[in-house]
């Protein structure tokens, strides 16, 4: 064998080098990015330091900072997402919803309509309703800016949930059987949990009147809440449960999640809502896989997927697994604006170690293809992505909207 010499090695070395400083400097010639990775910090500091770099240099010039940034793990990215949003509605008021794509879980889309409701008020749920028709993507895009407006409305109604899901009916249009509604609410719910980022003083002394441990369902099961919405509040109710459980939501221990299910099959299997419950899980399990980072879905490896899905089994049940697994897709293909690739792998690795599981999961997911993908050259596309067994189902399902968030049963 010919030996290397330490000066070819040396050679090698600087040359790889040279070739791995250009191709980075050419892929990502933002000095921003080289700073974060080199120096970690709190998520209060990333807070202050997107603010300023979107004051300093545009919002538009933080957003690919952030689209591109390496990050500590358990980043919130989508809350980032809300900070650089609101410096962007402040740059170009209304019309910044134009440059809000599905990003960072929808958070740019979210922030221009909470703006607009904090500014003006009831007087802009037109334009409101506008500016989410305009935003990127399709119909997931246009009932998700919904979600992200209930947000903004419990601030706006000083964190009083009954006050929220009254001025969410408002948004409620027959086109969609009143999805912006529910939406609404599931925004407000979500906020509840884990938001207080408007005016934390008042979430903190609000939370525990909808919160508790003593009844883990509620704010979902009260009497004030209507039953025509409550699956948007069993949907995002799943870190609460998980915090009832004894778990903590932002770090949560995999040990706690037999409990956590528990709750769920406290609601009788003939209410529909128990189902909802169990879908919710598997929406957050692929988040907490992926440590908080909801960035480019065609980055999430088959590690995460399957370690999702693993904690889907720990529900108990065959057909509360099944419903978890569910939440898991609806997850990734996201109302139909991500890639639906990863989607069509995660129902191939679940083939792989459950032809039944796999073959349920194909299905779900022509269902929603169905549901999201309009033109017909790109859903015929799309569900030729599938096993030929399932293309037909996918090319002829007819699915109305319903009113109801993506549970498939």
């Amino acid at each position: 064998m010919r030996r290397v010499t330490p000066l070819i090695i040396s050679v090698f070395i600087l040359g790889a080098t040279a070739c791995y400083g250009y191709y980075t400097h050419q892929r990502t010639p933002y000095p921003e990015l080289q700073d974060l990775a080199l120096h970690p910090r709190s998520f209060p500091e990333l807070q202050t330091y997107f603010k300023n770099l979107a004051q300093q240099k545009g919002a538009l010039y933080a957003y690919q900072i952030l689209r591109e940034a390496e990050l500590p793990p358990q980043t919130d990215v989508h809350l980032l997402g809300h900070t650089v949003g609101d410096e962007l509605y402040k740059q170009y008021g209304k019309d910044a919803i134009s440059y809000c794509t599905n990003e960072f879980r929808n958070a740019c889309s979210h922030s221009v309509v909470i703006g607009l409701l904090l500014e003006y008020g009831t007087s802009v749920l037109d334009d409101i309703n506008e500016s989410c028709k305009k935003a990127p993507g399709g119909i997931g895009a246009y009932t998700m800016c919904f979600h992200g407006l209930g947000h903004g409305v419990l601030a706006y109604e000083q964190y009083d949930l009954p006050k929220t899901i009254a001025l969410c009916k408002k948004m409620g249009t027959a086109a969609y059987h009143n999805e912006e509604y529910g939406q609404c609410v599931g925004g407000a719910i979500m906020e509840g949990i884990a938001g207080g980022g408007h005016d934390r003083a008042s979430w903190e002394k609000a939370r525990p009147q909808y919160y508790t441990t003593q009844d883990p369902l509620s704010p979902c099961d009260q009497s004030y809440m209507p039953q025509e919405v409550r699956t948007f509040c069993y949907i995002y109710i799943t870190p609460h449960l998980v915090e009832a459980a004894g778990g903590d939501m932002n770090h949560p221990d995999p040990s706690v999640f037999p409990k956590a299910f528990s709750f769920c099959r406290a609601l009788p299997e003939s209410d529909h809502n128990r189902e909802v419950c169990m879908n919710g899980f598997g929406k957050e399990f692929v988040g907490w896989a992926r440590q908080s980072d909801p960035r480019s879905i065609t980055t999430l490896t088959d590690q995460e997927m399957e370690l999702s899905s693993s904690w889907c089994a720990l529900s108990g049940t065959a057909k509360d697994t099944r419903y978890c697994l569910q939440g898991i897709q609806s997850y990734v293909y996201w109302g139909g604006e991500n890639d639906p690739r990863p989607s069509v792998r995660f129902c191939s690795l679940l083939y792989a170690q459950d032809p039944d599981s796999g073959s349920t999961c194909y299905e779900d997911l022509s269902r929603l293809i169905a549901k999201y993908v309009v033109d017909p050259d790109t859903r015929k596309a799309t569900c030729a992505l599938l096993p030929e067994s399932v293309q037909h189902e996918c090319m002829t399902f007819k699915q109305t909207w319903n009113g109801e968030p993506d549970v498939l049963h």
